[in-house]
């Protein structure tokens, strides 16, 4: 086994042994069975008080939603593009960025992954333009190793379009992204509404910066990033002819000849048409679908057809991205050097519907009352975001009536199939002075939710249909997912919502399990598409299932339970590495993490394994780990944007999915089949 230089290693782990320091709380000396059940109720006690206490006067829930330096780079260099560089802003910035660096002068995009070389290129020229000198140790290392890896030819196109701004790369090197792409009609290949929600809302913005090609002075220069600096953009390899990526490459080489001479009418058409686009779908705070990338490219978009820096559009887009930011106070320096003092993360989104309805469901499952001012406040918020406006959504299902959630404070444009499953689900668990009103909630959202069901009889998260094999083929999307098809995680959440709303025998739903059956692994295990990975789509669909109706003993649950037996740590808890993405040995495999372990028991409660070993060790590894305030620690990246391109620490997924499960361990499952509420 060999370890890397960030102390990580390169093999599958040993099943990992669970870290503890001083502040963590130990198992009562009792033996199994009863002595852990105790234990349970007391280490519930304790995280249902924490979490109390992080609730909002206003009656929701906000964990920070920690990415990769990426965020905090590209929001340096937009600053420095616009000319609205702040000094503290930078320093703060440069902080962070400085902090999340590697040992060996690299960047990973998650906690313990391999070194990733458009993160390292975005951060070594953030800290450049923070002012660290390039032949300071810890830069030259990172220059070092971005030529060793190929330089800045070898990078994502989305960084290099970064570089471009200032010209550091030259545009025709580029793949091109035109704007006409306005005028395909809803039916044709490649329209924007084959696109992902996230996808398209990129997209559109970069149409514009790819037609209008801008270049600002560089403040320096970047020849130590490349391999040749007389050389380079050097060309890229072609594609065979023969297949897709050939197809899509000659039609990339079509596009670029156009733009030498394009219809200027419809050019000058589609540039209008694009930015009235954008402008439609700016949400009330000033943001782009609660989302920091679309923000930053509609500001740079916008800017370039002539709106200036006061206009309302941009002003309240800027003023959006600073609420993007987490201001953490004294800080040591890191592992890159420079003087100590306040960090700034940009957090790519928000998460507080998310946080909200998770929050309220593990509070409920964990015996707080279903009248607890708390929870009734919490569902007074929950209610007051419903979206009763039709969004993009309606381009698909245009005969559908609103009702959804959205995941951030304010995303009116795009509510989310996962959201509102979840948000009835936790509705459904409180007792509020006005049932009516939750009600009548409760059956917009379930008429909206299952209106957006796909052919296939499964879910996606954003939209129905989602589903074309072209845009993930175009040379411009190199990086994560650009379209939205139907996943695992995402239908069991809106089944596990049909079966509590006792519809579990509907033909909808009924098409849901059946999906949802076909779709188990041959190891017993389901693929997680928004949380990392396998424990999160087993940990999700095995509740649904015995929900719906689907017994403990059917073969499909026996063959979930053998699997996480098979997987749980040595320690007794679960983890899995989000290297699972990409390479099958590491499926189930990782260090033990709460959310994780606690996703993995809710599955094992549900097939009515209580009782089992597993169970009480899973049980005790959370006694075990949890800390003095009732909290637990959780570094790693157990949430998903894009699988393995873009991971998320949701540093709430600590304490609710915890909750939940030693909630339902002590108390039972909140809705048993036969028990369903109707």
């Amino acid at each position: 086994m060999t370890a890397t230089t960030d102390g990580s290693t390169g093999a599958l782990p040993p099943r990992a042994a669970a870290a503890t320091d001083s502040t963590t709380v130990p198992l009562p000396p009792a033996g199994a069975g009863s002595g852990t059940a105790t234990a349970a109720e007391r280490a519930t006690a304790r995280a249902v008080e924490h979490l109390l206490s992080r609730q909002d006067s206003r009656g929701w829930w906000k964990g920070d939603l920690e990415t990769n330096v990426t965020m905090d780079a590209e929001d340096l260099l937009l600053r420095q593009f616009l000319g609205i560089q702040d000094e503290r802003i930078t320093r703060a910035a440069a902080r962070f960025i400085r902090s999340q660096r590697r040992p060996d002068g690299t960047w990973a995009t998650f906690r313990g992954g391999p070194a990733e070389l458009s993160a390292t290129i975005e951060a070594y020229v953030a800290l450049k333009l923070a002012g660290d000198d390039p032949e300071a140790p810890h830069m030259a290392a990172t220059s070092r190793w971005i030529r060793e890896q190929g330089g800045i030819a070898g990078a994502r196109v989305f960084t290099r379009i970064w570089l471009a701004l200032f010209g550091w790369w030259k545009w025709d090197d580029l793949p091109e992204l035109p704007p006409e792409l306005m005028f395909l009609p809803k039916w044709f290949p490649l329209n924007i509404y084959d696109f992902g929600c996230w996808a398209r809302q990129t997209i559109v913005p970069l149409s514009i910066v790819s037609a209008l090609r801008p270049v600002r002075p560089a403040p320096f220069a970047l020849d130590e990033l490349h391999t040749d600096p007389a050389r380079p953009n050097p060309p890229r390899p072609l594609a065979p002819a023969l297949g897709w990526d050939g197809v899509f490459q000659r039609l990339d080489k079509a596009l670029h000849r156009y733009r030498k001479f394009p219809v200027r009418p419809l050019r000058r058409a589609a540039l209008d048409s694009a930015a009235r686009w954008i402008i439609e779908r700016q949400e009330n705070d000033g943001s782009w679908g609660g989302i920091q990338p679309p923000a930053v490219y509609s500001v740079i978009a916008l800017h370039l057809l002539g709106y200036d820096l006061d206009h309302p559009v941009l002003r309240a887009g800027l003023e959006s991205l600073d609420r993007f930011a987490v201001w953490r106070e004294d800080e040591p320096p890191g592992p890159g050097g420079g003087e100590g003092g306040p960090v700034r993360m940009v957090e790519a989104c928000q998460s507080p519907v998310w946080d909200t309805c998770l929050a309220t469901i593990a509070l409920a499952d964990a015996g707080v009352p279903a009248d607890h001012p708390a929870l009734v406040k919490a569902a007074d918020w929950m209610l007051d975001e419903q979206i009763l406006r039709s969004g993009d959504w309606a381009v698909r299902r245009p005969e559908l009536p609103p009702g959804g959630w959205a995941f951030e404070f304010h995303n009116d444009n795009y509510p989310d199939i996962d959201d509102t499953a979840e948000v009835v689900l936790a509705l459904k668990r409180v007792r509020h002075p006005d049932p009516g009103r939750l009600e009548a909630a409760v059956r917009r959202a379930a008429r909206w939710t299952a209106g957006m069901q796909s052919r296939n009889g499964a879910w996606g998260a954003f939209d129905a249909d989602n589903t074309s094999p072209f845009p993930n083929r175009l040379p411009f999307c190199d990086f994560g997912e650009v379209i939205d098809p139907p996943s695992a995680d995402v239908t069991a959440h809106v089944v596990e919502m049909l079966a509590v709303l006792g519809r579990q025998h509907d033909p909808r739903a009924r098409r849901g399990i059946e999906w949802l059956l076909g779709e188990q692994e041959a190891n017993g295990g389901w693929f997680g598409r928004w949380g990392v990975n396998y424990l999160y789509g087993t940990g999700s669909v095995v509740p649904a299932l015995v929900a719906a109706g689907i017994p403990a003993s059917h073969p499909a649950v026996r063959r979930a339970v053998r699997w996480l037996e098979s997987v749980q740590n040595d320690d007794g808890g679960w983890g899995e590495d989000l290297r699972s993405y990409r390479d099958p040995e590491w499926i189930g495999r990782g260090a033990s993490t709460a959310s994780q372990t606690a996703w993995a028991l809710m599955a094992l409660l549900a097939a009515g394994e209580r009782e089992g070993k597993a169970v009480e060790r899973g049980v005790a590894w959370l006694v075990e780990t949890q800390r003095a305030d009732g909290s637990w620690d959780e570094p790693e990246f157990t949430g998903t944007g894009f699988p393995w391109d873009f991971s998320i620490n949701y540093h709430l997924y600590r304490q609710v999915f915890p909750v939940t499960a030693l909630g339902r361990y002590v108390h039972g499952e909140p809705f048993a089949p036969g028990h369903l509420e109707a």
